[in-house]
């Protein structure tokens, strides 16, 4: 009676043993498949620098919209979740450095876009390359922007490359011999073009009748223009934001200067046309993103922008969009929210599809990309052929 006890006993608890570990295989299961979709989903805090307020307010609010299209996007789709900390740098280097600094000492964040103007990542980039956090300018064009630091990156093309394609393209087409060139001084990004202009005119042996400068928030160009007028130059290669710059073509134009004009980066917004009006016609520029390209990728953004914001996108938008898709792919391919796997995963970004095109980064961590050189023509940017 005990042995047979006994061997039910033992079979009765081998049942159980297995029943249970049947149990548990089937709720381990489960419960895997269900942390797969939660935990599966890789997480991250981005902060954004940008320019929200303030004379050059436009460029921010381009930048911020064309980030808040992808974050929403990228979200729906689900492989990765991103929030977005939005600081306002009003264009000012000390009020970007501050806000910089905010975001970088939040562990939680792990990526910095921003801030909007050369002159801000000027004093931000070394101290988030020092922090060791990736720092990414969306329309941060000046030379030397991507060598401040292993973790200072851009996916905007830089004056470098944007204005020897425009400046090639007019001179082509118009029989350019001379030229004049009026710049902000105060400004490292106008600088910077100005550089760039300088420098590319000298290298195509155009004659340079004149440089002449100006500041932020000037509203008076008489004496510049009128210098420039009398020694009549084919051609006006300016360096401006896009507040001065409408200002310096509406006022050259009543003065009778009906030459082309060459801009930098500063004059790729549609707020060019919106302050000049008819004076802005004949403007010149290169840039990564044409709104009007056949390609479907492209008239996807343009319409979904239009539906949300009632606006065309412009360059800015397009860049900010783009980037916000490049983190999304660098996040993924490090396969953690850390600043140091995310920071080797964005510098090994190659040929990743987004909507001004083919992008990848240098060994500098800065952009690989062909221009389109546009003209503005009957109310609207247009190709430059």
């Amino acid at each position: 009676m005990r042995a047979i006890t006994k061997t039910t006993y033992l079979l009765f608890s081998v049942f159980l043993l297995f029943l249970l570990a049947a149990c548990s295989g089937e709720d381990t299961d489960a419960t895997s498949g269900e942390s797969g979709s939660d935990t599966g989903t890789l997480s991250a805090k981005i902060g954004v620098i940008s320019y929200l307020s303030g004379p050059g307010a436009a460029y921010g609010e381009a930048i911020t919209n064309g980030l808040n299209l992808a974050l929403d996007e990228i979200n729906e789709k689900g492989d990765v979740k991103i929030e977005l900390v939005v600081e306002d740098s009003a264009g000012k280097q000390d009020q970007a450095l501050t806000v910089g600094q905010k975001l970088m000492s939040s562990d939680d964040i792990v990526a910095i876009i921003g801030p909007t103007l050369s002159t801000e990542m000027n004093v931000v980039g070394p101290e988030a390359d020092i922090n060791g956090i990736p720092i990414i300018g969306t329309s941060t064009t000046a030379a030397g922007i991507p060598q401040i630091g292993d973790y200072v990156f851009r996916n905007s093309i830089p004056e470098s490359l944007a204005i020897p394609a425009a400046l090639e393209k007019a001179v082509d087409k118009y029989g350019v011999k001379k030229v004049a060139i009026l710049y902000g001084n105060d400004d490292l990004f106008t600088q910077s073009g100005f550089d760039t202009m300088k420098k590319v005119a000298e290298e195509m042996k155009l004659e340079i009748v004149t440089i002449e400068t100006f500041q932020k928030g000037q509203s008076d160009y008489n004496a510049q223009l009128t210098k420039i007028k009398d020694l009549n130059p084919d051609l006006i290669l300016a360096s401006a934001l896009y507040n001065e710059g409408a200002v310096i073509m509406d006022q050259a134009r009543k003065m009778g200067i009906d030459v082309p004009f060459v801009g930098g980066n500063g004059f790729n917004s549609p707020e060019v046309i919106n302050i000049a009006g008819k004076a802005s016609e004949g403007l010149i520029v290169a840039t990564p993103w044409f709104g009007d390209k056949p390609d479907q990728k492209v008239q996807d953004f343009v319409k979904k922008y239009e539906e949300k914001y009632s606006k065309k996108p412009d360059q800015f938008a397009a860049q900010a969009y783009d980037v916000l898709y490049i983190l999304e792919e660098a996040l993924k391919n490090a396969g953690e929210s850390d600043r140091d796997a995310l920071r080797d995963a964005l510098a090994e970004i190659k040929d990743l599809d987004g909507i001004l095109g083919r992008f990848s980064f240098d060994k500098d961590g800065d952009v690989l990309m062909e221009p389109t050189v546009l003209i503005i023509k009957d109310g609207k940017f247009q190709l430059f052929e």
